[in-house]
């Protein structure tokens, strides 16, 4: 048997690999530089407590790390080839802890020292990244002071929110300190030696590189081959892992099957929207591991028994989600149609309306309920459409407001739903958006009008005929055609034409008409159209025989007699307190990584329980949210920083940003912009005002 001659790979224990006196890492220069941010860190912490309450058989595999060796001046060292964030966070991880227990346990300090730092030299760590940013890093893993002050009194750190001048938190980019910063945030005196048993459980497979492998060509190899799993198959593994065969059978055919068969190609987004409904919160699903990371928060521990109950809860969702995509499996054909309509819009008010068919389908919820809720889902949705608001990041509030009542929930469509007179107006000028669907429903309304009763069914379009959408008005009118049989388009002045195209889209000027009439009515001018929609079966288009003329006097009169019809199918609810449609909810506010370009002009103000705030950035906010709960409601705010791990302290314990909130109390400003945001919407639910605070996006914040 031949072996590898350049490539040396074993799998090792990581905490003994780096505590290794001949264990120096070079970070080389081409790498990228340090981007893991505090939700990695999280994570990262969340399995080390994991593995660290197991039996001592138990390991946490972190994959591997590939290495070569260094140049001839120094061929001691190791060049990080692969594996530079998983290390540094590690090495930032220990830091936290060697300092945390420095006084009062030298022993274990000690143990932790041989990590960080060279035996040949204590000045240096053990871990060097390239000369741009090596010396932030030594100063966070030495504990070195820093030349940063503290932050202001609005907690900004600095003129117009940046760091002051001359600070090493001028290098932005870098996330040492505030990793670092988290870490001692979150691991107390009294947890070191649970964390750091939880770190020698730790392995991983040590690829060191002979001088003649080529490095880039085994990265590639190791990084880009595969399929990666998507979050369903995530899901799949972690619900599995760690049961006996038997026992992954049983999960696996009586209920992953079923969800699987129930969801076909939509599984992946069945659990977006399943984690919508349960937590209340939006999932993001571009450029992370979204629905994967929201299950793991909402299941941090699936024991068998507790696996069970959950599982049939979500093969009950996945049959309800069935409906939602095929409405033609719901045998009342009341509510089939009111699916099949609220289908128009698309899956975005799944997580609402799984809930609400299951309670039917359970006979928690009658079917006058449920139909109830899918009318006012499709005035809420297209009314906004119309008015030209977009239908983004709604259910998940609509989800929370669920959980207070029925009544909660109506209120709260009720608060974004587009008032009537928007409405009107929209509807006069504004291209009408699912025009067939619309038309249809109007259709139905006004042949229902007439007959004085609800007919149950559409006399034409419930009955298979075929119908097309026709614009009275053509959107490319031929030289010759005329709205009144006197004057010819070419003949119309060109503000003429330029007001009729304007109307083209809108509401007045569309019908539904019989495919049959609709093909000889192509090329005719509006008076041999008249002649044919006098022919139709279409009520709202046979009445257009009674108009003499087309222009854009009757499309305007049209419209405003449509309209009315328009508002009452899809009727706003009458309890309405307020029209928010520009604000956010500070709990649909979005998380950004890191500090993207434009944040500190994010906002263009906060709404906090009925006051306006000029705060423009989630630095800001988080400053003056805390301060403002630390004088109105403390102890929420202690509470939410007890279980949080901060971001509260009774010390400034670490070099970084700072802002005082009394003698004894200080309030780290350290964070990212997801961890703050995080915070704020936290703190204000523990306090009970998250449903009383709003943000107005700026045209940065809407745009980044």
């Amino acid at each position: 048997m031949s072996t590898a001659t350049n490539v040396d790979a074993i799998a090792v224990n990581t905490i003994a690999w780096l505590a290794a006196p001949e264990t120096t890492i070079v970070v080389p220069v081409y790498q990228r530089q340090y981007r893991w941010d505090i939700g990695g860190c999280e994570q990262l912490l969340g399995d080390i407590r994991a593995v660290s309450d197991t039996d001592d058989r138990h390991r946490h595999f972190i994959g591997s790390i590939l290495s070569t060796g260094a140049d001839a001046e120094d061929d001691a060292e190791l060049v990080l080839i692969d594996g530079q964030q998983r290390i540094t966070t590690l090495m930032l991880l220990v830091a936290a802890l060697r300092h945390t227990v420095g006084d009062s346990d030298p022993e274990l300090a000690a143990e932790l020292e041989r990590v960080l730092v060279r035996a040949s030299d204590p000045t240096r760590t053990k871990l060097r990244p390239h000369k741009a940013w090596a010396e932030v890093f030594e100063d966070v893993v030495l504990d070195r002071a820093d030349g940063g002050g503290d932050a202001d009194a609005d907690g900004r750190g600095g003129q117009d929110g940046h760091e002051p001048a001359g600070s090493r938190r001028a290098l932005r980019d870098s996330r040492f300190d505030d990793n670092y910063a988290f870490f001692r945030s979150q691991v107390g005196a009294d947890e070191v030696r649970r964390i750091w048993a939880g770190l020698q459980k730790l392995e991983h497979v040590a690829i060191t590189l002979g001088p003649d492998a080529n490095a880039q060509q085994i990265f590639e190899s190791l990084n880009s081959t595969g399929e990666p799993l998507r979050d369903h198959e995530l899901i799949h593994n972690y619900v599995l892992m760690g049961l006996s065969h038997a026992e992954q059978s049983e999960i696996e055919d009586e209920y992953w099957l079923p969800i699987e068969a129930s969801t076909g190609e939509a599984i992946a987004s069945f659990w977006r929207h399943y984690l919508v409904m349960k937590t209340g919160r939006e999932v993001i699903v571009v450029g992370e591991r979204g629905v994967y990371d929201a299950f793991r928060q909402e299941f941090p521990r699936l024991e068998l028994a507790s696996l069970r109950e959950h599982a049939a809860e979500w093969r009950d969702y996945a049959g309800a989600y069935a409906v939602i995509l095929d409405p033609a499996l719901e045998p009342d054909p009341e509510i089939s149609r009111q699916l099949a309509y609220l289908g128009t819009f698309g899956r975005g008010m799944a997580p609402l309306v799984m809930r609400a068919y299951l309670e039917y389908r359970r006979s928690e919820a009658t079917a006058a309920d449920l139909v109830g809720l899918l009318e006012l889902l499709q005035s809420l949705l297209l009314r906004r459409e119309v008015s030209g608001l977009g239908n983004d990041r709604l259910v998940a509030r609509l989800t929370r407001a669920r959980e207070h009542g029925h009544e909660a929930l109506v209120r709260a469509i009720g608060r974004i739903t587009p008032s009537d007179e928007r409405v009107r107006v929209a509807l006069k000028y504004s291209e009408l958006p699912h025009a067939a669907y619309v038309l249809d429903r109007i259709a139905r309304a006004a042949a229902e009008d007439a007959a004085g009763t609800d007919l149950g069914i559409n006399p034409v379009t419930d009955l298979g005929i075929d119908l097309v959408l026709d614009h009275v008005f053509p959107l490319a009118p031929s030289d010759a055609w005329s709205g009144d049989g006197l004057r010819a388009w070419a003949e119309y002045t060109d503000d003429e034409q330029n007001s009729h195209r304007a109307l083209a889209q809108t509401l007045g000027n569309l019908t539904l008409v019989e495919e049959a009439l609709a093909d000889r009515a192509l090329e005719e001018s509006y008076p041999g159209k008249r002649e044919l929609y006098a022919r139709s079966g279409v009520g709202i288009t046979r009445e257009l025989a009674g108009t003499p003329a087309w222009g854009t006097a009757a499309i305007a009169a049209r419209t405003a007699r449509l309209a009315e019809v328009f508002l009452r199918v899809w009727a706003r609810p009458a309890k309405v307190v307020i029209d928010d449609d520009n604000l956010t909810p500070v709990l649909d506010a979005v998380k950004r990584r890191g500090w993207p370009r434009g944040w500190e002009r994010e906002f263009e103000y906060v709404e906090y329980r009925g006051e306006h705030w000029e705060v423009y950035d989630v630095k800001y906010l988080f400053n003056r949210v805390f301060k403002r709960l630390w004088a109105d409601s403390r102890e929420s705010v202690v509470a939410f920083s007890a279980h949080r791990g901060g971001p509260i302290y009774d010390a400034q314990s670490w070099n970084g940003q700072w802002d005082q909130l009394d003698e004894t109390h200080f309030l780290y400003m350290g964070w990212d912009s997801k961890y703050m945001l995080t915070a704020v919407q936290g703190v204000l639910e523990e306090a009970g005002f998250a449903s009383e605070v709003f943000v107005k996006y700026s045209y940065f914040g809407a745009v980044m």
